[in-house]
């Protein structure tokens, strides 16, 4: 008998491909559940399994290792798709795409399935990860193609079969969920000038209800990794859900962005990522004082490529191995702490300092004490303008191409004479 191996959450949609697999396909159905934390599976997910027909229920624990080798190095290269999404589902997909595979060697499985549709991105990462990991292994999508069953009809066959499952808040969004951050979208986010309703957030408190005094938080970073909070070392999973916390508790976090996805479309999407936030924010600040002005503007491209080959599901390809380890390489002396104050929706930054910061006072006061030569800004400035007086002395100077601005602007004239 052929057998697959499902990525299950305990939801409708892959309890009903749990069955039908097993019924219309007549495979074996080994089912892996994967926490990764922020509600990620449903409590008895592996009793629930075994009722949709598996014959076997995997579990795993992903929290630690999601945070470790997938949220944290992506917040070292401050990877936000298009600059703001924190990228909480793109990140566990590639966790969970290899414990699929892991779980298929193990149970000498002929394939893998998982429950995407052929609308969204999910699909694409996880096809594209196994068969980097595993070429051999097929990939299944009933919900893509094969099952063609509307919501409803995925109630009735469920029903039928005396399959419980969890039918939703009744809210209409759909939601995805984990330690880093909660996606929402359809319903009435389908319309961009809707303001999304109050139920749409269970993270956030609204800005206007967050404590009408402010909080700080002190982040410490160590290779620009966060390592303490207010001074007190923290693993990494308890620190970001203490920060998801406190965060929520201020509003912070909260992210309204029209997104475009892998597959071509524009998709309204809300997160709720407070930590993700604040974390993304700190480590910003504190790569300021740490590295060189040439080190920041080459990472910025590094970030903008890490997001990208992220979010379109190639986390297991050699360009993103080798601009993790640049990264990795970069951080070295990101090392600090970050004091940022939480007020009414926002996070700003209030304070830093580290050991091996490139702020020298001594050069930046104006104070006595300056120990900048201010004679020699004189060459420098001849140097540096060489090429543009080189220019104007062959090719014209910009008066050339340059609109005159004084007779269009309002202008009062004060003789001394008079």
């Amino acid at each position: 008998m052929k057998k697959v191996v499902l990525a299950y959450t305990g939801g409708l949609d892959t309890s009903v491909a749990c069955a039908w697999l097993r019924e219309h396909d007549g495979v074996d159905v080994v089912t892996l559940s994967v926490d990764v934390g922020g509600g990620s599976i449903r409590d008895g997910v592996a009793d629930a399994a075994l009722a949709a027909g598996a014959s076997k229920a995997y579990v795993v624990d992903g929290r630690d290792r999601f945070v470790r080798d997938f949220v944290f190095p992506s917040l070292q290269a401050n990877a936000r798709y298009q600059g703001v999404y924190p990228m909480a589902t793109a990140l566990a997909r590639p966790l969970i795409a290899q414990l699929l595979v892991e779980v298929a060697e193990r149970e000498r499985a002929d394939a893998v399935a998982h429950g995407c549709t052929g609308k969204g991105n999910d699909q694409v990462r996880f096809d594209v990860a196994v068969r980097a990991l595993d070429p051999k292994l097929e990939v299944i999508a009933p919900r893509r193609v094969g099952m063609g069953l509307s919501p409803d009809q995925e109630v009735t066959f469920a029903r039928e079969r005396g399959i419980s499952v969890a039918g939703g808040d009744g809210s209409g969004y759909s939601i995805d969920q984990n330690l880093w951050g909660r996606s929402i979208e359809t319903g009435v986010l389908e319309d961009p000038w809707q303001t999304p309703p109050a139920d749409v957030y269970t993270w956030t408190v609204a800005p206007g209800a967050s404590p009408a005094i402010p909080t700080e938080v002190i982040i410490g970073f160590s290779r620009g990794l966060p390592v303490s909070i207010d001074g007190e070392p923290v693993e990494p999973v308890e620190l970001v859900d203490r920060l998801n916390t406190l965060g929520g508790r201020h509003g912070v976090g909260r992210i309204d962005h029209i997104e475009d996805r892998l597959v071509g479309i524009k998709s309204r999407e809300i997160y709720e990522a407070p930590a993700a936030v604040i974390l993304h924010t700190a480590h910003v600040a504190l790569e300021g004082l740490t590295l060189s002005k040439e080190q920041l503007r080459f990472n910025r491209l590094v970030s903008d490529e890490l997001a990208q080959a992220t979010y379109d599901g190639i986390w297991f390809s050699a360009l993103h191995r080798d601009l993790r380890e640049y990264v990795a390489s970069a951080q070295r002396v990101v090392n600090g702490e970050v004091r940022l104050r939480l007020d009414h929706g926002t996070v700003s930054i209030v304070g830093r300092r580290s050991d091996d910061s490139l702020y020298d006072r001594a050069l930046a006061t104006y104070d006595a004490d300056d120990a900048f030569d201010h004679a020699a800004a004189v060459g420098f400035i001849r140097i540096f303008g060489l090429p543009l007086r080189t220019e104007a002395a062959r090719h014209g100077s910009a008066w050339s191409w340059t609109r005159p601005l004084l007779s269009e602007m309002p202008v009062t004239l004060t003789d001394a004479s008079s």
